[in-house]
């Protein structure tokens, strides 16, 4: 490992940032200085541009720009000082579309369709509390707060931490699973490696199971199941804000989308021409 990642990973560290935003920010480092063939320290600011005119054209997904930009800001202007040597980025703004949501007859048939107890337990989790994957993926056994109700998430997007709702649903599932499965500590959802479950598998799982439950008509990820949570508590009245903190939303402007989608509480709000004065 280099100085600069190495101090790079002690500023991400000591700035609070989540294991896995300091690995994606470090790779993202490494590509440019792989592009360059040297240190990014010593490159200028035409270098830098040459390289985020390389992402732009092969055509990466506004959110990967958005890492690799941030990765790029964040050398730059914390651990060299140099902020003015990308004072030139603009964040790349996602296209305006409906996220994609499923029915719960769906989210049920998805659920029954995975394969294994594990994966059946984990997706239920990342549904019924709305979890990110990466957030489910790093659960431990002491998240889950019986007592209170609800599930500890540690380490989210940020590097923020937040409570959510534990169902009792729920929480007897997660008991069943544990006690069958008993996996090594500390995590609720281990690898066979015994280290906790990893995103990329728990995603191809996921994606055979759609398949399964002939759901091809739709692109089903593991945020898919996300926002039909937040869809869903949306559609049977929960306030908007409520699921801004269950979401770990910074902004409402994050959590105001799935009111485009709700289409159940559309179907129950009645046009104003429902409620005109008879005439005559």
């Amino acid at each position: 490992m280099t100085n600069l990642r190495r101090q790079m990973m002690q500023d991400l560290e000591l700035g609070g940032y989540s294991p896995v935003t300091r690995k994606a920010y470090v790779d993202c480092i490494r590509m440019l200085a792989k592009f360059h063939g040297r240190s990014p320290a010593d490159l200028s600011q035409a270098e830098i541009r040459a390289w985020v005119q390389h992402l732009t054209d092969k055509k990466q997904s506004p959110q990967r720009l958005r890492q690799h930009f941030a990765a790029l800001r964040f050398l730059y202007g914390k651990t060299l000082g140099k902020p003015t040597l990308v004072s030139f980025l603009s964040w790349p703004q996602d296209p305006h579309r409906l996220p994609v949501v499923l029915s719960g007859e769906e989210v049920s048939g998805l659920l029954g369709a995975l394969a294994t107890p594990r994966f059946a337990v984990f997706f239920t989790t990342v549904y019924a509390a709305g979890l990110r994957i990466g957030e489910a993926c790093r659960l431990e056994t002491r998240d889950i707060d019986a007592a209170r109700g609800v599930i500890h998430v540690r380490g989210a997007k940020g590097g923020k931490e937040r409570l959510v709702m534990l169902s009792p649903q729920l929480l007897g599932l997660l008991r069943t699973y544990w006690k069958q499965v008993r996996p090594p500590a500390p995590w609720l959802f281990a690898s066979r490696t015994g280290t906790h479950l990893a995103a990329d598998v728990a995603r191809k799982a996921l994606k055979r199971a759609a398949s399964e439950a002939g759901l091809n008509n739709k692109k089903v990820t593991p945020h898919v199941l996300r926002h039909s949570f937040a869809t869903h508590l949306l559609e049977r009245g929960t306030d908007l804000r409520v699921i801004q903190v269950l979401l770990g939303h910074s902004s409402i402007k994050s959590t105001t989308r799935y009111a485009h989608v709700a289409a159940g509480m559309i179907k129950k709000t009645s046009s104003p021409l429902e409620h005109l004065p008879k005439t005559e």
